[in-house]
């Protein structure tokens, strides 16, 4: 016989006879039992995509040795220090150099966003001139841009004083996105590439004080840098703004042209890591303007997987 103290696995509901009491019983625990196999096997496909990212990553960091050294005889072959070219020749080492330069920025991408995915990315931020490190872009792309019949601009902002940030992964964000308007802009098109202090209005702002005093006091006080780049390429309809900055993702229409749809999605998450954010402004026909803002003052975030 059992006695009171005796431990059931099952509440019966206060006001409920027995067999309906038992039935919601057996229903509540069937629920909490679900939940655990729910977060069991959620648990699971994490390890599992954690294991899958670090083999692939991996695998795409063994290959970036030999590319390098497959892409250096390219250049020397190019240099024509072991002997004179032909023309033909000269072509053949120029489309073999440009391949292999799109597949280590393949593989460049694809170990970023590995890194990314398992949140192992680490800011540095220094202070530093952001003029001089767009420039630099500006100086490394140029090239590229006369080769496509574009014209790049940059003029420097003497607003802008120096201030912490991350310049390598900055300058990787504005790649991206030349990158971008090299591809999509038809020849003959233009690029501009600007920066200005600008007054970002945060949700996180403190509310010690009134609404109106709190725009009073900052409204003159920049608190973050805005960087825009602009081209007069096709442009984007407004259902995709959102879409663009998600993991390989491509435009329909665009699913042939190179790269793995993965440089807006890193460029996002880099911004995230740093506490900015970024964004499209575009109409079909009428060019995109991607735009990006990043504080004065350096907010460390975790770009977390996945992030919006």
């Amino acid at each position: 016989m059992s006695s009171p103290s005796d431990k059931s696995s099952f509440a019966v509901p206060a006001g409920t006879g027995v067999k309906d009491g038992l039935a919601a019983a057996v229903t509540q625990s069937f629920e909490a039992g679900s939940a655990d196999n729910l977060a069991r096997d959620l648990e699971q496909l994490r390890d599992r995509f954690r294991k899958t990212t670090n083999a692939l990553a991996s695998a795409a960091h063994d290959l970036k040795t030999p590319l390098a050294i497959l892409n250096g005889y390219i250049d020397l072959l190019r240099s024509q220090k072991l002997g004179p070219l032909n023309d033909r020749q000269r072509e053949v080492m120029a489309d073999m150099f440009s391949s292999g330069q799109r597949l280590q920025q393949f593989i460049e991408d694809f170990l970023t966003f590995s890194v990314l995915e398992i949140g192992e990315l680490r800011m540095q931020f220094v202070e530093g001139d952001i003029n001089a490190c767009l420039s630099e872009v500006c100086r490394i792309w140029s090239n590229r841009f006369q080769e496509r019949g574009l014209a790049l601009y940059f003029l420097a902002n003497d607003k802008l004083t120096p201030f912490h940030f991350d310049g390598p992964k900055i300058q990787r964000v504005i790649s991206n996105l030349l990158e971008n308007a090299s591809k999509y802009t038809p020849q003959g098109g233009t690029v501009w590439l600007h920066a200005e202090p600008h007054m970002w209005e945060r949700r996180t702002v403190s509310s010690s004080a009134t609404g109106g005093d709190r725009r009073r006091q900052s409204s003159n006080v920049p608190n973050a840098v805005k960087v825009s780049v602009a081209d007069t390429g096709p442009g984007i309809r407004p259902e995709f703004h959102m879409e663009i900055f998600d993991d390989f993702y491509r435009l329909p229409g665009s699913e042939s042209s190179e790269g793995m749809g993965l440089g807006l999605a890193i460029s996002r998450r880099l911004l995230q890591g740093m506490g900015g954010k970024i964004w499209v402004e575009s109409e079909p026909g009428a060019g995109c303007k991607f735009s990006f803002l990043i504080p004065l003052k350096p907010i460390v975030n975790n770009p977390a997987r996945g992030a919006q």
